[in-house]
């Protein structure tokens, strides 16, 4: 299966309105903290959005809600996999995607068969406190190499100016979080973005 190369991801469908006209082709809604009835419509709204653009949703975290509402893409970090019934999910139809930090974590991805494996962060990130370090490029390479022709996702500290290497070391897809929502001008950054991994 062959993914956009560019993969933000949003808080909030507002961000989507700003990001899918642009022609960002694959978006993932990452909701964390907030009550579920706040959750579901903004799912509602971020899968309205991206049918009117051509564009694929990927719904992290929130499995059931997912399959309520008809989505077709998920993303679960490796404690989502601890609660997840992946059986109703793959029974929905919907495509996988999941987080991995280290070789545990990538053989119990593996064992079920996603649709694509994140590697994070290959970069120091401001994002979370997490308890990994920076994985760095070789880490990218030996990923892929045992991944095969499953996509591969770089996340963690991602910029436009290093797209090009993480690409060069074997990432399929690039992940980018604050690069854009801290930007004075998201917009323009997206662009960029949209440029750099056409």
């Amino acid at each position: 299966m062959t993914l956009p190369r560019f993969y933000p991801i949003f808080d909030s469908s507002e961000w989507l309105l700003r990001a899918l006209p642009l022609g960002v082709k694959l978006v993932q809604l990452r909701i964390k903290d907030q009550m579920p009835g706040y959750v579901r419509a903004e799912i509602r709204a971020a899968k309205g959005l991206c049918g009117e653009h051509g564009a694929t949703l990927v719904v992290n975290d929130y499995w059931q809600m997912a399959i309520e509402e008809g989505c077709d893409f998920l993303h679960l970090g490796q404690e989502d996999l601890d609660t997840a019934d992946i059986a109703a999910i793959k029974k929905a139809g919907i495509r996988l995607g999941i987080s991995t930090h280290d070789e545990e974590e990538l053989e119990r991805a593996l064992a079920l068969a996603p649709d694509y494996i994140a590697l994070g962060p290959v970069y120091p990130t401001i994002l979370k406190k997490m308890k990994w370090h920076e994985q760095g490029l070789p880490r990218v390479t030996e990923w892929k190499k045992r991944i095969g022709d499953i996509p591969l996702v770089g996340i963690g500290g991602m910029s436009v100016e290093r797209a090009p290497g993480v690409f060069a070391a074997g990432a399929d897809v690039v992940s980018a979080v604050t690069d854009i929502t801290l930007n004075d001008d998201p917009e323009a950054r997206i662009r960029a973005w949209l440029e750099a991994c056409g």
